[in-house]
């Protein structure tokens, strides 16, 4: 009977292990569960997905507004760090207010002033959201609906959806699709397409929260930006761009030397910094457009993670986190508190369809919307 009595309990022990490694081994590299990402939005369903590469650096997608919810890359030590704000839950991305996380923006990223525009002769009015304006395509924008997933393979991922004519305001059917593809160079390439039946406008990006502390208790005062710009689009305080394209010379806007967040973040004395509260401005980039120049620079100088953007568009926005209040628990139940993250968003100029000297955001029919964005992780050497 003892001996029958042992043999059981440790039958019972080895099972309970086995179920705990099962259990250990359904978790992502940055410890995500697949299934707290399992639901159905407006009878779509929703997932998470993987991708990785054969250095061990995984990204994982969830196609609920395509956010890029984690991105596991290796620090100086060898030790690897989640470097993106994000929720361990789809439900957290649902029902969180005001978050857009990792997000795919669309269809027009950044603001449209008062919610209007005019092509060929015909004004769309549009949702307003933001001091008036419409900010990253309303609220019902790209990031609060179900994409179509289709996993190609262990680094490639395809998300599809269309935009139906109407759909918070803007005309035309827009079939568009993001693509996100990881290299073995630990790049994340993010590859824009979209085509319409009606001219309408188009202005794709992602809007993933930066921490590459590896730690959403940091804020990043500390950390290197350097921004390859000549010019910047300054704003009112209501954040929208004046029409102006002003000079960074001489100005707390200059970051074409790598230079701490946090050096002139607070000096509202100069006017661009007291009405965006901080860095909240799109630079108006000297890469022309091509993708082997390096727009723009983030480094950790405690963990040595780098940060490298390249893209294909003419803009990118600088965000410091100026409206993170601490309102949002993130993964692991971390409060993300002010300037804890940054945002390097590339784009089109802010309301560049109210701007007709601006680079043309007019998509029309028989003419595709293409836009190219790598960010490229690597260690400070």
């Amino acid at each position: 009977m003892k001996k029958s009595f042992i043999a059981a309990l440790a039958a019972t022990f080895i099972l309970a292990s086995c179920n705990e490694k099962a259990s250990v081994g359904k978790l992502t590299e940055s410890g995500l569960d697949k299934k707290n990402f399992e639901t159905e939005v407006n009878g779509k369903k929703t997932d998470l997905y993987v991708l990785k590469n054969t250095g061990g650096m995984e990204v994982c997608v969830t196609n609920f507004g395509a956010r890029i919810v984690s991105v596991m890359v290796p620090d100086k030590d060898g030790n690897f760090k989640d470097v993106v704000l994000g929720f361990d839950s789809v439900q957290d991305y649902i029902t969180t207010k005001g978050n857009n996380y990792g997000a795919f923006i669309g269809r027009y990223g950044n603001r449209i002033g008062f919610g209007k525009f005019e092509i060929d002769s015909v004004m769309y009015s549009l949702p307003t959201n933001n001091f008036g304006h419409t900010l990253h395509g309303g609220d019902n924008g790209f990031h609060t609906v179900v994409l179509d997933a289709n996993q190609i393979d262990d680094k490639t991922l395809e998300l599809t959806y269309l935009s139906k004519d109407g759909e918070a305001g803007f005309p035309g059917n827009l079939t568009c699709k993001v693509t996100y593809v990881l290299g073995d160079d630990n790049t994340l390439h993010l590859k824009y397409e979209a085509e319409t039946d009606k001219p309408t406008v188009v202005n794709l990006t992602n809007h993933s929260y930066f921490n590459l502390d590896g730690d959403p208790n940091q804020k990043n005062s500390d950390w290197l930006l350097f921004i390859n710009a000549d010019q910047y689009t300054p704003v009112d305080s209501t954040f929208m761009t004046t029409g102006e394209i002003l000079t960074v010379e001489g100005t707390d806007m200059d970051f074409r030397t790598p230079t701490p967040v946090g050096k002139r973040i607070d000096n509202f004395e100069f006017d661009q910094l007291k009405n965006g509260k901080g860095y909240d401005h799109n630079y108006v980039l000297n890469t022309g457009g091509d993708l082997t120049k390096v727009a723009a620079t983030l480094e950790s100088p405690k963990t040595g993670i780098m940060m490298d953007v390249y893209t294909t568009e003419p803009g990118i926005q600088f965000y410091a986190g100026n409206f993170m209040d601490g309102s949002h628990s993130g993964k692991k139940g971390i409060v993300y508190g002010h300037r804890t993250a940054v945002c390097l968003e590339t784009q089109k100029y802010p309301d560049t369809p109210n701007k007709k000297d601006w680079p043309s955001a007019t998509l029309r029919p028989g003419e595709k919307y293409e836009s190219e964005t790598i960010y490229k992780f690597s260690v400070k050497k």
